[in-house]
């Protein structure tokens, strides 16, 4: 059976409306930002993103995680947007943009002109992100407003095409581990009003290696609720702390994967593709659009739904896209359904190694925590 899939609740409760909100909370309206996410007022946050702990899975292993599972409460779900990937939710993040506004529309997407994908968690040193990212991020916009506004995550991404994109106007405090992650976070939010944001990446990248059925995953999801319940006990008593995500993820097995390099027809007519293994991204040749959606639309039945850039665009993935951003979008584009992947080993052979995966509109992939302690 396909599985539903669930719609970006952009200018609701979407990832593009978290610091808005935050904003808000700490008595800073940003114009142009509607806000449908309420949070308690206070006179600093601590914005808290665990990559890759969807609000289902939290649901299903609440038992490894009884910190965080305890502060669950009606309204505390949000989404991802599309694709439901990190450089895309953490872009929105920092931005309070939807990626047809910032631009950053998947893992990889090609640079309009080219035959080159640009791929956005390693970036490229010909791309400027000012340039591919040019509008100014909520992050800024507060810091601009008076907050004290700190970005706290790992040393090797100060300065990285992402960051800068995505964060650009937050002081950067670079710390390594979980000890000095906390530290610089208490630090931080001694100053009001203030917004403080860390990043956690070590679930995403356990999911990804062992996928998120296994062992490895579930200690640690132990270990990120511990860390959680550590910086509720050691923050100010007024200062709240939100954690959230930037998508979940599904374990894809092998009889569930498609690999277009093995399959007579599939690459017929695309001379680039691009996006990631739950959500491609197909830049066809000339006119070859109708027969590309044919042959991809047969091959895949009711494991995928396969759309054009137009068809994506109305159905909202990507809210109102701008026309810069436009031919960053695949010509088709194709969300996988249940645990299907769209794999190429001659293309992307690493991602073929990966056992969890996410970037389409499934629940399990879109559906994210939003939980204030």
């Amino acid at each position: 059976m396909t599985t539903r899939f669930t719609p970006p609740a952009y200018g609701d409760r979407s990832l593009a409306d978290v610091i808005p909100s935050v904003g808000r909370a700490l008595g800073v309206e940003l114009d142009g930002h509607p806000v449908g996410l309420e949070l308690p007022p206070a006179p600093s946050y601590v914005v808290f993103l665990v990559d890759g702990m969807g609000a289902e899975l939290l649901a299903r292993h609440g038992h490894v995680a009884p910190y965080l599972s305890s502060l669950v409460a009606d309204g505390s779900t949000g989404t991802a947007g599309v694709p439901s990937t990190t450089a895309t939710s953490l872009t929105s993040l920092g931005t309070g943009l939807v990626p047809g506004a910032h631009g950053l529309v998947g893992f990889t997407s090609r640079i309009p002109g080219t035959d080159r994908l640009l791929n956005h968690l390693s970036w490229d040193p010909d791309v400027d992100p000012v340039a591919w990212q040019p509008h100014p991020t909520a992050l800024g916009r507060l810091a601009q407003a008076g907050v004290h506004v700190t970005s706290v995550n790992k040393r090797d991404f100060d300065g990285s095409g992402l960051t800068v994109a995505s964060q650009r106007g937050a002081t950067y405090v670079g710390a390594d581990r979980v000890g000095e992650r906390i530290a610089a976070v208490v630090g931080a939010s001694a100053h009001e009003p203030s917004l403080t944001y860390v990043y956690d990446s070590d679930l995403d990248w356990t999911g990804h290696k062992y996928g998120v059925a296994s062992s490895q995953w579930l200690q640690q999801l132990a270990m990120v609720d511990a860390q959680a319940e550590q910086l509720r006990e050691v923050l100010p008593g007024p200062t709240r702390l939100l954690v959230v995500a930037d998508h979940g993820m599904v374990d894809s097995p092998r009889a569930a994967r498609v690999d277009v390099d093995r399959v007579d027809g599939m690459r017929d007519g695309v001379f680039l593709m691009g996006g990631e293994a739950r959500f491609r991204h197909l830049y066809c040749s000339g006119r070859a659009v109708p027969d590309v959606l044919a042959t991809w639309r047969g091959v895949l039945g009711d494991r995928a739904s396969v759309v054009t850039r137009e068809e994506a665009v109305e159905l909202g993935w990507f809210g109102a896209v701008e026309p810069g951003v436009l031919q960053r979008l695949g010509d088709v584009m194709v969300a996988c359904h249940d645990d299907t992947a769209i794999v190429s080993t001659r293309d992307f052979a690493y991602e073929d190694t990966l056992v969890g995966l996410h970037g389409s509109l499934t629940p399990a992939e879109m559906l994210i925590p939003i939980l204030v302690g």
